[in-house]
C-alpha cells in the first residue's frame, strides 16, 4: 500500500502539471474576483471565504478524470481487480495519494489567497481548517465519477457533471463554517464544522466502495 501511495503520488504530480496547475487555476479564480466585484473591501471580506471555497472546489475537479486513467491505459487496472488486496482499500489509497498531490497544495495556498480577498486572520484560519477537513470528501466523491467514466475516451467533462452536484453539501457546510467564524460570532463555527467532518468520514466509506463497484462493472 505504501508503494502504491508513492507511485500514485508521483503520477498525480507529473500528469498534466499536477499540483501546480491546480494552484494556478485556484489563484486565477480568486484573483479575478476583486476586479469583478470592485474596490469594496468590506464586500470582499464578507464573500471571501465563499470565493476561496468555490475556487478550491473547481480546482480540485481538474484532475479527477485521471484518477484511474493511467491504470486503464497500461492495463494494470485488470491486475488491480484480480489482486488479493481488497479493491476498496486500493481505491482508498489512490484517493489519499491524489488528495495529497492535488488538494493539499490548495489548502496550503489558501491563506495567501485569503489576503487577496481582504480576509482577517480568523477567517483565513477557519477557511484553511475547513478546506483541510472538507476537501478529502471531494476526492472521495470524485473517485466514483472517475470510476464510472474511466472507460470513456473523453470522460473529464462527464466526471465534473457527475461530481459537482454531489459536492454541494460539502460546499454549503464549508462556507457556513467559515462565514460564521469570519463574519459573525465564532461560537456557531463548531456545528457546521462537525457536520463537514462527518461528511468527509461518510464519503470516505461510501466513495471507495462505490468506485470499486463501478470499476468491476466497467471491467465486466
Amino acid at each position: 500500500m505504501t508503494a502504491l501511495f508513492l507511485r500514485d503520488l508521483k503520477l498525480s504530480i507529473r500528469a498534466g502539471g499536477g499540483a501546480l496547475i491546480g494552484v494556478l487555476f485556484f489563484l486565477t479564480i480568486v484573483a479575478v474576483i476583486p476586479f469583478g466585484v470592485g474596490p469594496d473591501l468590506k464586500l470582499l471580506s464578507r464573500i471571501g471565504p465563499a470565493i476561496v471555497w468555490i475556487g478550491a472546489l473547481l480546482a480540485a475537479l481538474l484532475g479527477l478524470d485521471r484518477l484511474f486513467q493511467a491504470e486503464r491505459d497500461d492495463g494494470s487496472l485488470d491486475l488491480m481487480l484480480m489482486q488479493e488486496t481488497p479493491l476498496v482499500l486500493t481505491v482508498l489509497v489512490k484517493c489519499l495519494a491524489h488528495w495529497t498531490a492535488t488538494s493539499l497544495p490548495l489548502v496550503i495556498a489558501s491563506p495567501l489567497l485569503g489576503l487577496f480577498m481582504n480576509m482577517d486572520e480568523t477567517a483565513i484560519g477557519a477557511t484553511m481548517l475547513t478546506l483541510l477537513v472538507g476537501s478529502p470528501a471531494i476526492t472521495f466523491i470524485g473517485a466514483v465519477g472517475a470510476a464510472v467514466a474511466v472507460a470513456l475516451p473523453r470522460g473529464g467533462l462527464l466526471v465534473s457533471i457527475l461530481v459537482l452536484p454531489l459536492t454541494i453539501p460539502v460546499l454549503i457546510f464549508g462556507v457556513s463554517a467559515t462565514t460564521y467564524a469570519a463574519v459573525e460570532d465564532p461560537a456557531p463555527f463548531l456545528p457546521p464544522f462537525l457536520i463537514l467532518i462527518a461528511l468527509t468520514l461518510f464519503f470516505a466509506v461510501i466513495g471507495p466502495a462505490a468506485a470499486a463497484l463501478a470499476l468491476r462493472n466497467t471491467a465486466d
